[in-house]
């Protein structure tokens, strides 16, 4: 068993302040994947991973990585969860649907304010954002890098049963199986309040609040349609140990599994 991942980035150049001459290069996110995969279906995922990055809709990347790893773990199992879809035409009522589910679990409005700062800053990070639910700070090492969900799968019959209902959804089938999988290892750890995601796909406008107790509720509209911003926030407990979070989101190997909802 191989945990695949892709990550696909363009330069840019920008003048430093204190050289003004001498410009510093620095990378914008373009697309990533992962997901934890047999060895017959290796050849298949790298090249799918492959044309992800070099058709995406925010151009082409200058720098396009996949890494295999060899997963000697037994994996976890863990639920998927249950997929909820509302009604919402605009960003506004985005935010005010969000702002609402949140206050309704006891998240301060500070703490969904400094989500949604992040959420919305014009420089997006590699991965997701830790913030403490009581107090509103962030707490991830590296705030440039943020934290990267990793080792995640879906088992075989889990996935045909999830894909036929997606189908009958009309939604993309890649984009929200994807997130569902990584919202479910995440809403599986016992301190995660909640996570808010708006995607940083300029094409793609449909964000997604999810938790153990809210399940996948994925919001319409949640930005508008060329909008290059996005983002990943996980709300967790005050007394969070932050160091165990982090290895179980990004050492931990998981496979959902079971019945859908």
């Amino acid at each position: 068993m191989w945990n695949v991942r892709m990550r696909a980035s363009k330069n840019r150049s920008q003048k430093s302040e204190v050289r003004s001459q001498n410009p510093k290069t620095y990378e914008i996110h373009i697309s990533g994947a992962e997901g934890v995969y047999e060895d017959a279906e290796i050849l298949k995922i790298v090249k799918e991973y492959t044309n992800r990055a070099l058709n995406h809709p925010k151009g082409k990347p200058d720098n396009i990585v996949i890494t295999l790893e060899q997963i000697k773990q037994i994996p976890q199992k863990v639920p998927m969860l249950p997929v909820i879809t509302l009604k919402c035409n605009s960003p506004d009522k985005a935010k005010e649907m969000i702002f609402q589910i949140l206050s309704d679990i006891g998240v301060p409005a500070r703490t969904i304010k400094n989500s949604f700062k992040i959420l919305t800053s014009p420089r997006t990070m590699r991965g997701a954002a830790i913030i403490l639910k009581e107090s509103g700070v962030r707490v991830e090492p590296d705030r440039e890098r943020g934290v990267r969900v990793s080792r995640l799968g879906i088992e075989k019959n889990t996935e045909k049963i999830l894909v036929r209902k997606l189908s009958k959804m009309k939604v993309s089938i890649t984009t929200v199986k994807e997130a569902l999988i990584l919202a479910s290892k995440v809403a599986a750890y016992t301190d995660v309040i909640a996570e808010i995601c708006i995607s940083d796909d300029p094409d793609y406008t449909t964000g997604y609040i999810a938790s153990k107790r809210l399940g996948y509720i994925r919001i319409p509209n949640i930005k508008s349609h060329g909008q290059n911003y996005g983002g990943r926030v996980f709300i967790v407990r005050e007394n969070t140990n932050i160091n165990r979070l982090i290895k179980y989101l990004e050492k931990t190997p998981i496979i959902i599994s079971g019945d859908i909802n």
